[in-house]
């Protein structure tokens, strides 16, 4: 299932976002895939941590509380790397970079449009 993530003012963070809600779609992840292009993403839910093993580019990681506000933002996480947010709930994983061009910070609320 796809949805879409909106910061408060109605901005879209992520147009294309799949979410990882089972323990199968949250393992699998992004593997398999040679990028990320803007405007897509991977939610998982519930996630408190991330790795990106045995991929094959760098992420950005935006952690977000059970009320979806951002925790934490590990941007350019290089592969076989690992990050984690304190109180996290759920990772966004976007395109490297992308949570810097959009603005995303800590204290920043997404709300979830479903397309």
């Amino acid at each position: 299932m796809e949805v879409q993530l909106r910061d408060e003012n109605g901005r879209g963070v992520c147009n294309r976002c799949t979410l990882a809600r089972d323990p199968w779609s949250r393992m699998r992840g992004l593997l398999g895939r040679r990028s990320l292009p803007p405007g897509q993403g991977l939610l998982l839910q519930p996630a408190g941590s991330m790795h990106t093993a045995f991929m094959r580019f760098p992420i950005d990681a935006v952690f977000l509380d059970g009320e979806r506000r951002v925790v934490k933002v590990a941007a350019h996480v290089r592969p076989w790397r690992t990050a984690a947010g304190k109180k996290a709930r759920a990772v966004l994983e976007l395109a490297a970079g992308e949570a810097s061009r959009l603005g995303i910070k800590t204290g920043d609320v997404l709300a979830e449009v479903r397309s």
